[in-house]
């Protein structure tokens, strides 16, 4: 492959994501602009960028959404295109056109796809015609709680309420009784509005106990597209995921081929390009049904990239820049076993945040393990941004030797100053449950707690 033709990119992010894209650019040869709140001024990306340029006070209005402000920065550094990461305004429609209309690349999906993915009644729609399974559910928004509770009975409970924008389990609850939809049909539409600017509320039949399994995409401008296959992402804590690994554990080879099969179905629908995963809600009996579709980089890509040997921040550059993917589904294979977990600032108790000054930091090294971190041992941990600290990703030859290289790594992981989740996570990996693959949505609830 010849060198992409960007000579420099503006990284429109922070923190880990901001790290790990200004690494596949070094090895490019692409030149790097960082923007920078005053709360992030001696961030790890900031000194690693080849130019830096702070862009407004910590509050994220002030800085990392103020659109207009980035793209002047991009203007003024000679960038060419710009790289949202993920967060902050990577699924922001708005943004991906306003770049576009400045002037530069936007190193991602275009704006019109991006906007139908994001609303999550039009995506099911569009997956539907697609031919891609989706959860039963509405096909329109509903009014108000009266309303919902006359579907859910049509339904019978439990039922998914979810807002139609924004994601992270932000206006999404179970309900099951209508009496509990009624209470949290208000609170979770007006969270919604307050969040994403759209209240706007459907329902979905709960799928009892699934697991969370997604897959990878990439496609270009010239109709190619492949997935690299899957990620399951069913250790989660509020919706939140918590542990990622690839492949699946559970999956037999004809399920992974399906949901590989329908993931470019709704590629090729949509006319999407550049990286994006389709999630998938999986029952025990290998049914799959449409989630929502993620129009950025994942957190979890790294565990796609470890079992492929694909850098997908590169193939982002490459399809933006207008060339022709290389890779063919036939030549793509998975080899070993990868998994994530996500090093938070919080207390591992109770989950409350615990940002503050890192007085030291050690971090594990050696065969198998790979680390994504913007933090140093004199880091502080603000409140402002979202209190990821870390992704630890270990690999092995199987499963098994990736659990107990991840077992070692958290023991020899040690950060002073502030709490963090590694006890947690050092007894989810540790847990018999986890060690036989029983990696459903409900394990943290089921056998976290009491720290069992």
């Amino acid at each position: 492959m010849g060198l992409v033709m960007f000579e420099k990119i503006l990284i429109a992010n922070r923190g880990e994501i901001a790290s790990r894209i200004i690494r596949s650019c070094k090895r490019l040869g692409v030149r790097t602009v960082a923007v920078y709140s005053e709360a992030d001024s001696n961030g790890l990306f900031v000194e690693e960028a080849d130019e830096a340029y702070l862009i407004g006070k910590p509050p994220v209005k002030e800085s990392y959404l103020n659109m207009e402000k980035i793209l002047e920065i991009a203007k003024e550094s000679g960038a060419e295109a710009v790289h949202p990461g993920y967060g902050l305004m990577s699924e922001n429609p708005e943004f991906a056109l306003k770049t576009k209309e400045a002037g530069f690349v936007f190193i991602g999906p275009t704006s019109d796809v991006m906007g139908m993915m994001g609303d999550k009644i039009a995506a099911r729609k569009e997956m539907t015609a697609a031919g891609v399974p989706v959860i039963p559910g509405t096909e329109e928004a509903v009014a108000d709680a009266e309303e919902a509770k006359r579907i859910a009975e049509d339904f019978g409970y439990p039922v998914m309420l979810k807002a139609s924008a924004g994601g992270g389990g932000i206006g999404m609850q179970a309900v099951y009784s209508p009496e509990e939809l009624e209470k949290a049909f208000e609170g979770n539409q007006k969270r919604a509005a307050s969040f994403f600017g759209n209240g706007t509320m459907f329902l979905e039949k709960v799928i009892e106990e699934p697991r969370h399994i997604e897959i990878q995409v990439l496609a270009d401008a010239h109709g190619n597209a492949v997935h690299l296959f899957e990620r399951e992402c069913s250790i989660q804590r509020r919706h939140q995921k918590v542990v990622e690994e690839a492949p699946s554990p559970v999956l037999t080879e004809k399920t992974r081929q399906k949901m590989g099969e329908a993931a470019l179905k709704a590629v090729r629908a949509l006319g999407y390009e550049n990286a994006g995963t389709i999630e998938f809600l999986v029952d025990d009996d290998e049914n799959f049904y449409f989630l929502e579709m993620n129009t950025r980089l994942q957190v979890e890509h790294p565990v796609t990239e470890e079992i492929t040997g694909v850098d997908l921040v590169e193939q982002q550059l490459r399809v933006a820049s207008g060339e022709r993917l290389e890779l063919t589904q036939e030549e793509l294979e998975i080899n070993g076993h990868a998994i994530e977990v996500r090093i938070y600032a919080e207390d591992p108790d109770n989950f409350f945040p615990s940002p503050g000054k890192i007085t030291e930091a050690r971090f594990p090294e050696g065969e198998g393990i790979r680390l994504e971190s913007a933090v140093h041992g004199t880091s502080e941990v603000t409140p402002f941004y979202d209190p990821m600290i870390a992704k630890l990703i270990t690999t092995g030859k199987d499963r098994n030797e990736a659990i107990e290289r991840m077992k070692e790594a958290l023991e020899s992981f040690h950060i002073e100053g502030i709490k963090t989740n590694i006890p947690m996570l050092e007894k989810v990996v540790s847990h018999e449950k986890f060690k036989d693959g029983e990696t459903k949505t409900s394990f943290v609830e089921k056998y976290y707690k009491g720290g069992r």
